[in-house]
């Protein structure tokens, strides 16, 4: 069976967990990653919470849209004003066969506010799209690298 670990990280901690939850998955999954590249992201910690805010996209870096060879799809994004970052955005938008399929959606957050609201907003996508379960779970910054918290949430 096959996975996909698509993820956005702007500052290396969702990959970071992206990296732990490939970890976790090894042996039950072969493992695909698709990072995502923003080609017009703002520069400044304002403009980027403002883009957040109010769901806007961003030009990524062309990368594989089409999930149906993956058994679980796993989507990954930092909390940026209470959204998906830019990115995540878009993709979320274009890509598709996911019918059937088991997903997880997992955030990487400062302060926590706004997290359990990127969550329902992707989980509500990713049943629109025909995701039969969404799990979820969040890392604090400050724990990204507790590894062994990090597989706690995935119990």
């Amino acid at each position: 069976m096959k996975s996909a670990i698509v993820y956005y990280s702007y500052s290396g901690n969702t990959r970071k967990v992206a990296s732990i939850l490939a970890e976790y998955l090894k042996g039950k999954y072969e493992i695909d990653f698709i990072e995502l590249k923003a080609r017009d992201e703002s520069r400044t910690f304002f403009g980027q919470c403002n883009r957040a805010f109010w769901h806007k996209r961003a030009t990524i870096e062309e990368t594989n849209i089409d999930l149906s060879e993956y058994s679980l799809v796993c989507f990954g994004t930092p909390v940026w004003a209470f959204g998906p970052a830019p990115a995540m955005n878009t993709y979320l938008d274009m890509c598709f066969g996911l019918q059937g399929k088991d997903a997880i959606v997992f955030t990487t957050y400062g302060s926590g506010a706004g997290k359990e609201r990127c969550m329902y907003h992707i989980e509500k996508i990713l049943i629109k799209k025909g995701a039969s379960s969404v799990r979820r779970f969040s890392i604090q910054q400050l724990r990204i690298n507790d590894k062994a918290h990090v597989l706690s949430q995935l119990e």
